[in-house]
């Protein structure tokens, strides 16, 4: 057999293994059905073990694949069959998560629930170059497709899973984030696997029109484009963001030098009636006085948007001392309290 002969083959045994990926039946229905329940229950335990453990049973990859495959390859039965089997999948994890958020409406959003409402650039970076790892491991003899494909296309799960319970309790801009997020790891995975399929030798009919092959793919491109547009803009917003706080948090740094026996251990940043709050908390054997907050406030940058900042100051009492006694004794407190 020659090289060409067996790259056929290995060509037909892959486009074989997607197409059988990509269907539709009861064992696929109740993989994605236990991954939403595991999934659920690995949000409310704000838990990122039992989530894995939901990415690791699911089976998204295979419709996902087939989806590639059948825009690459020209090939409109398995185009059609894997983006029903994709569709059916994702109702099935969501409508799952959704009863077990109405289920469970006591319990609270946790932080592996809100890590998942706020997608960004990176994160459909991520999905690009985790689809075309996926991709390259399922064409690739060499590679095994059990643990890159799988954990892959399961990140779907937490997403989706984080929507409908956010949706569950009313949390409407919640829920499209997160919502957003699993769109994002959708298309970025179809394209990213695509291109890698194209690339290593699925293109259908040769004598097809270079220009067939963007028409195919002319809807995932737009949604990329589009969605690299909308992330990248929250990017921006995130680090902009990072940046003001940053800027915030250096200037209470400051303050807390000049004020004796201040440490500064949290800044928290909210608004409220259109302006930014800003509450520092020191651990402080002298509480800041109001003249002293009146004095700091200024020197805080403003915020974009809004324009207007309060400062807060929590101080928490604290007694600082060594193996030589007290450094900050009540005498020394009683002095400085006098002198401000």
């Amino acid at each position: 057999m020659t090289t060409e002969e067996q790259a056929l083959g290995s060509r037909a045994a892959v486009r074989a293994n997607i197409e059988l990926n990509a269907e539709f039946n009861g064992a696929y229905v109740t993989m994605n059905a236990l991954a939403a329940v595991i999934g659920c229950y690995g949000l409310f335990e704000n838990s990122p073990a039992v989530v894995i453990g939901a990415m690791i049973i699911a089976m998204v990859l295979g419709p996902i694949a087939g989806v590639s495959m059948g825009l690459v390859d020209r090939n409109n039965h398995l185009l059609r069959k894997a983006f029903v089997t994709l569709a059916g999948g994702l109702a099935v994890i969501y409508g799952t998560a959704f009863i077990l958020g109405v289920v469970h409406s006591e319990f609270p959003l946790t932080g592996e629930i809100y890590a998942r409402t706020a997608p960004n650039l990176m994160d459909l970076m991520i999905a690009l170059g985790g689809g075309a790892a996926g991709a390259y491991s399922m064409i690739s003899p060499r590679l095994s497709v059990a643990f890159v494909g799988v954990a892959i296309a399961t990140a779907l799960v937490p997403p989706l899973s984080a929507s409908a319970i956010c949706l569950a309790r009313g949390e409407y801009s919640l829920a499209f984030g997160a919502l957003l997020l699993a769109l994002t790891n959708i298309v970025g995975i179809q394209v990213a696997g695509s291109i890698v399929m194209w690339v290593g030798g699925y293109r259908g009919m040769p004598q097809a029109h270079p220009s067939s092959e963007w028409k195919r793919n002319l809807l995932s491109a737009a949604a990329l484009c589009t969605l690299a547009v909308v992330l990248g803009l929250q990017l921006r917003e995130v680090i902009s963001k990072e940046i003001y706080r940053a800027s915030v948090s250096k200037i209470l740094n400051t303050a807390a030098a000049t004020h004796k026996g201040a440490y500064l251990t949290e800044v928290r940043f909210r608004r409220d009636s259109g302006r930014m709050v800003v509450v520092a908390v020191y651990r402080t054997p002298v509480p800041f006085t109001p003249e002293e907050v009146g004095a700091l406030e200024p020197k805080l940058p403003l915020t974009p948007g809004t324009g207007r900042v309060e400062l807060r100051i929590r101080s928490i009492p604290v007694t600082v001392s060594s193996r030589v006694g007290y450094l900050f004794s009540s005498e020394d407190l009683t002095e400085y309290g006098r002198s401000q």
